[in-house]
C-alpha cells in the first residue's frame, strides 16, 4: 500500500519538459485490449495502491488507481458486498484504474450498471502535471461537468488517475442459472421478453445454440421466477458467468481477431456472421475471425451501436468506430484542455488523439 502521487506528478512534469510521450501501465492486463498500440515510454504506476477509504454502511469505497480489483473484491466480500458491474479480474492483474480507463463491465452490466455509472469521483494528474480532484464520495456530490465519468473509456488519454471512489452494492443472497436450447432469433426474442418482466434477472447470454439466464436476489424471488420460466437448471452456473466475465469461455480462445459490438438488444443478426456470442440481453455481441472493419462498423451503426476490434488483428490502425465530426471536435478539445502537449497515451484511443 503506497501513495506515489508526488513521484507521478514529477514524472509527468519531466516528460512534458522533455517532450517525451508516456504510456500509463500498471497490471498490464489490458495492453492488447480495446485500444490501439501506444509506442511511448512506459510509466509504471503499479506501486500506487491501497484502499484509502471504505464505509460499508454508506456503500462507498475509495482506492488508489493501481489497486488490484481482486484486493477490493476480497475486502468487499468480508462485508457481503461487491463491485456490482462484475469487471474482469484477469488473474488478479486488473486494477480499478485500468478498468475505468477501458470502461470494462461483466455480465451484470445491463442490470447493475457499468463502472462509468458507479464512479463517484476521481483524482488525476493531467498533462501539465497538476493533481486535480473531481466529484466526491457520495452520490449528491456528482453534479455539473462530470469529469469523473469522462475517464470511462478514455484509455488514459485525459490523465493519470490516482484515486477513484465507487459505489458498491450488497451481494445477491442467491443465484440460479437456467438453460434453453434455442436458435439465436428465438433467444433474442426470449431475452427481450424476459427483460421486460418484473423478475430478478441478472444475466442473459446465448452461445453455441443455448440461451442462459441468471436469476439473482432473495431465495424466494429466485425460486418463484425459476418455477415460472422453466428450463434446465445448471448445477454450476457460477462457472459459466465467470468465464464470460473473465473472457475465458472457449468461445474466446484462439488467436483470431475478437470483435465487440454494442448494439440495440433487439437488432437482428445478419446471415452467417461467423462464430458469435451474445451477452447483455442482446446488447453486446462478440464476433471471431477476420472481418472488414468498415462493413462491420456500418452494420453496427445500422443496429444502433458501434463496433470495436477488441483483441488481436491490426492494432496499429483504428480499432474503434469512426467518430462523427462533432464527437471528434469535442474529444480533441477535451484532450487539449487536459493534455495540451499530447504526452499521455498518445494514439491509444484514436490515431488522431
Amino acid at each position: 500500500m503506497s501513495d506515489r502521487s508526488e513521484a507521478l506528478v514529477a514524472a509527468v512534469i519531466d516528460a512534458r519538459r522533455e517532450g517525451k510521450p508516456l504510456y500509463i501501465t500498471a497490471g498490464g492486463s489490458k495492453r492488447s485490449l480495446a485500444g490501439r498500440d501506444c509506442n511511448a515510454t512506459p510509466l509504471d504506476v503499479s506501486g500506487h495502491t491501497g484502499i484509502v477509504d471504505y464505509h460499508p454502511g454508506e456503500l462507498v469505497m475509495t482506492a488508489r488507481a493501481a489497486t488490484p480489483l481482486a484486493e477490493m473484491e476480497k475486502i468487499l466480500g468480508q462485508h457481503g458486498q461487491a463491485l456490482p458491474f462484475e469487471p474482469p479480474l484477469f488473474d488478479g492483474l486488473a486494477t480499478i484504474g485500468g478498468t475505468l480507463a477501458c470502461n470494462l463491465s461483466g455480465p451484470a452490466r445491463p442490470w447493475a450498471g457499468s463502472v462509468r455509472d458507479l464512479v463517484l469521483g476521481v483524482q488525476l494528474i493531467n498533462g501539465r502535471g497538476e493533481l486535480l480532484s473531481f466529484g466526491g464520495q457520495v452520490m449528491k456530490n456528482v453534479a455539473g461537468y462530470d469529469v469523473s465519468r469522462l475517464q470511462a473509456g478514455a484509455m488514459g488519454t485525459l490523465g493519470i488517475m490516482t484515486r477513484i471512489s465507487l459505489k458498491v452494492l450488497p451481494r445477491p443472497e442467491h443465484s440460479l442459472s437456467l438453460a434453453y436450447d434455442l436458435s439465436l432469433a428465438e433467444a433474442l426474442a426470449t431475452m427481450s421478453r424476459r427483460a421486460g418482466e418484473p423478475a430478478p434477472l441478472s444475466g442473459a447470454c446465448w452461445v453455441d445454440g443455448r440461451l442462459y439466464l441468471r436469476l439473482s436476489g432473495t431465495p424466494g424471488a429466485v425460486a418463484h421466477t425459476a418455477a415460472r420460466w422453466g428450463g434446465e437448471r445448471l448445477e454450476d452456473g457460477t462457472a459459466l458467468w465467470g468465464s464470460l466475465r473473465e473472457l475465458t469461455h472457449p468461445f474466446f480462445a484462439g488467436p483470431e481477431p475478437l470483435w465487440r459490438l454494442s448494439v440495440n438488444p433487439a437488432a437482428p443478426v445478419s446471415d452467417d456472421p461467423g462464430p458469435l456470442l451474445v451477452d447483455w440481453c442482446g446488447a453486446q455481441r462478440w464476433l471471431r475471425g477476420a472481418h472488414d472493419p468498415a462493413q462491420l462498423q456500418a452494420a453496427a451503426a445500422r443496429a444502433g451501436g458501434h463496433a470495436c476490434l477488441f483483441r488481436g488483428g491490426d492494432r496499429g490502425g483504428e480499432v474503434r468506430q469512426a467518430a462523427d465530426p462533432v464527437s471528434r471536435r469535442l474529444q480533441q478539445r477535451l484532450k487539449q484542455a487536459f493534455d495540451p502537449d499530447g504526452i499521455l497515451n498518445p494514439g491509444r484511443l484514436y490515431s488522431w488523439l
